[in-house]
C-alpha cells in the first residue's frame, strides 16, 4: 500500500464501496453492512501464497474456530488487548 494513503481512509473506501455493491447485487441477501471498526495487519510478501490459501479455505477454517476467537487470539499474540465493545 502506498505510504501516502492512511489505512483508515483506505479501509473506509473499501467498506463503503463493497457495501454498496453487495446491497445492489443481491448476491448476499442477508448482508446488512460491515461491523464498526476494523483490524489491519501486515504480512510479508513471501507469505502471500499462504494468505491466499487461508482466504480460500476460510469458510471451512471457521467451522473449527470462530472468527471472533481467532481475531482475539491474533490480537493477544501481538500484545493488543481486545476491546470487547467490538465483539458480540
Amino acid at each position: 500500500m502506498n505510504p501516502s494513503i492512511a489505512p483508515v481512509d483506505f479501509v473506509k473506501d473499501i467498506k463503503v464501496s463493497s457495501s454498496i455493491w453487495m446491497k445492489r447485487s443481491n448476491l448476499f441477501p442477508v448482508f446488512n453492512g460491515w461491523a464498526v471498526g476494523y483490524g489491519s495487519f501486515t504480512c510479508s510478501y513471501m507469505d502471500i501464497n499462504r494468505l491466499i490459501e487461508y482466504i480460500k479455505n476460510q469458510q471451512e477454517h471457521h467451522q473449527k474456530i470462530s472468527f471472533e476467537e481467532e481475531y482475539r487470539k491474533l490480537l493477544l499474540e501481538y500484545g493488543i488487548t481486545p476491546d470487547e465493545k467490538f465483539f458480540p
